[in-house]
């Protein structure tokens, strides 16, 4: 039995969708979203289940055009799909936006 053949939310952890109802989410058209909550909040075995999923080249594909991650997902990302940190819009976008000053 192939996982593509079950609904997300048979295998990941609900409260990755805590806003979301998670009946209504689908493979092919929530990727964004799934993609997005597994790498901030899955753990190691709904990583690896999106891995089998996707497939690494587009979970990177997807996330290159994330305008908003974690420098921890952003290293771990870039790190794994051996992918320049520069080749993603998030780490561009840092780098145009002023931050506070830290006293």
């Amino acid at each position: 039995m192939k996982m593509e053949s079950k609904r997300p939310i048979d295998l990941l952890s609900k409260h990755l969708f805590w806003d979301i109802n998670p009946d209504l989410l689908e493979w092919e058209k929530s990727k964004n979203t799934i993609i997005g909550r597994v790498l901030e909040r899955g753990t190691l075995m709904e990583w690896k289940c999106i891995v089998e999923i996707y497939s690494l080249e587009k979970i990177t594909e997807i996330l290159k055009k994330f305008s908003n991650l974690d420098p921890i997902d952003l290293n771990f990302i870039a790190t794994i799909s051996n992918t320049p940190k520069e080749q993603f819009k998030c780490y561009n976008t840092r780098l145009l936006t002023s931050q506070h000053w830290i006293y």
